[in-house]
């Protein structure tokens, strides 16, 4: 691969922003210059448009082998390069068959071949009959495991009960891999809400009490586990519920290794402006009041929030209910992979935060958390070239015709946003620009411990 140079007055590192030339060579960064400096190879200016890490999306549905009527990796990964995501990690959940054995994983692999335009980790899963399977998904390479407290909406990735979480967490902290919990617990076993077209009927039906008690089980299992020489990593995913924030606060202070997510819908919509029948704003946990949204925002400017992540969760129209605006009915889950970033920023300017903070939330501590952090999400020597090209001032409205994911539809459609990737470089190799994508699917799997 032969050596360039791109040159910006706004380059994020991990010094912070600054002018500076960035040279690449064999796909990775070679060094990171003075603004002025000649690096020896042909060199492109961008003048002032923004020169960042690649975003590394740790919290994607992708639904291949077995649903890509829903998605598949090529429209997936399509959708990420035009956003500016350089890695995702995959879920193991909806595919066909769940990611819960090797078996499982090798047939994903075999999906991928020829399909990635950007590179692309993978988690597995454990439900209760998987736990003795766990050792070797976890040596097969997955970079950790999710589980869900609740019904994940597919009957073959059930729920983990309280002596299954005991099982598998010795194993997750045997491997030092985080154990990814999706955490709303309905301990009544509530009976199925008549929800109809209401969204406030779906909101009520699925309180942040449910996810506060998830949240409290596992902060009490840590602290056993840890008790008995078992540091188990645990993350919860997506959290939507402000009022666990204390208790997570406090099982940190504590010594508990516990993290967390939370999603651009969480922290740009709020359910006092959803419609009833809109379906496309249904998602699980759901969207919550503006009031819990702030609070949300400052929990990230605090660090008790580690992270922002897309949960692009996508189905069919038809799973979605679209036409008769059934909100009971719809598949739950929101689609906007390749929005996150304009979305994020253009609430995150209104609340002080800079494009070095959102580089650090969105690139850096996700690698750190999927054991990328060597290689990924940051701009530095030796890392991979993993760039995008950043117009932080370019005003929009969403349109169903800028989505690359497989099925147009969003909640985001006539969404105004700011701020627009303008090119994206994965390892050095240049794979969208000027609203096109180039060279081809040169995305690679990403294994832990062959990486």
């Amino acid at each position: 691969m032969s050596e360039f140079a791109l040159r910006s007055q706004r380059v994020i590192t991990p010094e912070g922003m600054k002018p500076a030339t960035v040279k690449i060579a064999n796909g990775q960064i070679a060094a990171v210059l003075d603004h002025g400096a000649d690096p020896g190879c042909p060199v492109e200016d961008l003048g002032n448009k923004v020169l960042m890490p690649g975003l590394v999306d740790t919290h994607v549905h992708i639904n291949e082998p077995g649903r890509t009527d829903w998605e598949g990796f090529n429209t997936a990964t399509q959708a990420a390069a035009a956003g500016g995501i350089t890695t995702l990690v995959d879920m193991p959940l909806n595919c066909i068959p769940v990611t819960i054995n090797k078996a499982a994983l090798e047939e994903k692999l075999a999906a991928v071949k020829d399909k990635l335009w950007v590179d692309c980790g993978f988690w597995g899963g454990v439900v209760p009959d998987s736990v003795d399977d766990l050792d070797e998904l976890l040596d097969a390479g997955v970079l950790g495991v999710k589980s869900f407290l609740i019904h994940s909406g597919i009957d073959e990735f059930p729920q983990m009960k309280e002596a299954d979480l005991r099982r598998a967490m010795p194993i997750l902290a045997k491997h030092g891999a985080p154990y990814l919990i999706h955490a709303e617990l309905d301990p009544d076993n509530s009976e199925p809400a008549e929800i109809g077209e209401s969204y406030q009927s779906f909101l009520a039906s699925r309180p942040k009490q449910w996810e506060n008690d998830a949240i409290d089980l596992m902060i009490r299992l840590s602290r056993e586990a840890k008790a008995q020489g078992h540091d188990c990593r645990v993350h919860i995913v997506h959290l939507s519920s402000a009022e666990a924030l204390a208790n997570i606060s406090a099982a940190r202070a504590e010594g508990l290794s516990l993290t967390t997510e939370t999603c651009p819908h969480y922290l740009t919509l709020f359910a006092e402006t959803i419609p009833d029948g809109k379906t496309l704003f249904k998602c699980c946990p759901p969207i919550r009041e503006d009031h819990n949204r702030e609070q949300l925002w400052q929990a990230l400017k605090d660090g008790i929030i580690d992270f922002i992540v897309s949960d692009h969760s996508p189905c069919t129209p038809e799973l979605k209910h679209i036409d008769n605006g059934d909100v009971e009915k719809a598949w739950g889950g929101i689609s906007a992979l390749q929005f996150s970033l304009p979305l994020i920023w253009t609430e995150a300017r209104e609340r002080g935060f800079t494009l070095t903070d959102l580089a650090a939330l969105m690139s850096t501590a996700t690698a750190r958390f999927a054991g990328l952090d060597h290689i990924k999400g940051q701009l530095a020597v030796g890392y991979h070239a993993d760039l995008l090209v950043f117009d932080d001032s370019v005003e929009y409205a969403i349109c169903n015709d800028m989505i690359k994911h497989r099925h147009k539809i969003t909640p985001y459609v006539d969404k105004p946003v700011c701020g627009e990737i303008q090119r994206t470089y994965v390892r050095g190799n240049l794979v969208f620009a000027d609203n096109q994508f180039k060279n081809g699917p040169l995305g690679q799997p990403l294994l832990k411990d062959k990486l």
